[in-house]
């Protein structure tokens, strides 16, 4: 099973080696793969165990523009069906995977997007321009049972 990690600095510059560290300490969680990103106040991380979309979907995941970026654990039963939505409204994808499909529907709906998700899953989504970060967890806590609270969202601003 894969994990994210990450921090949030209202007040400060995040670094990237703080964000590695956590990566390192559960690295037995995903062995294939890890990924960071680090803008600002905000740093996330990855380590990847690689079941779907093997070859492109390292994380983190970013839009077209890099203006939003994603980490994400877990399986989303429908997103090949959001996926074709979002193709048909004129969204662009790079990869196969679950993880880029949240992504490009967070930039369709906001924050909303959640309402849309049924798997098990957890994800942390920056989006730089609003300089907030999205975490969400699936409504009954397979993938992030310590967050009870996170059932529809927890939204951080800068």
């Amino acid at each position: 099973m894969c994990g994210i990690a990450g921090f949030f600095l209202r007040g400060g510059v995040a670094e990237r080696a703080t964000v590695k560290r956590m990566c390192d300490l559960i690295a037995h969680r995903g062995p294939d793969d890890e990924g960071f990103h680090v803008d600002n106040g905000c740093a996330i991380g990855m380590r990847r165990l690689s079941i779907i979309d093997l070859s492109t979907g390292h994380q983190p995941i970013a839009n077209e523009d890099e203006s939003v970026w994603i980490v994400f654990n877990g399986e989303i039963y429908e997103y090949r069906e959001l996926r074709a939505r979002l193709i048909s409204q004129g969204h662009r994808f790079r990869t196969q995977s679950d993880t880029e499909t949240i992504l490009h529907l967070y930039e369709q709906e906001g924050p909303e997007a959640i309402r849309h998700l049924r798997g098990m899953f957890a994800f942390a989504i920056w989006d730089a321009r609003k300089k907030q970060l999205l975490l969400s967890r699936d409504r009954f806590g397979k993938k992030a049972p310590l967050l009870r609270d996170l059932t529809r969202g927890y939204l951080l601003r800068q």
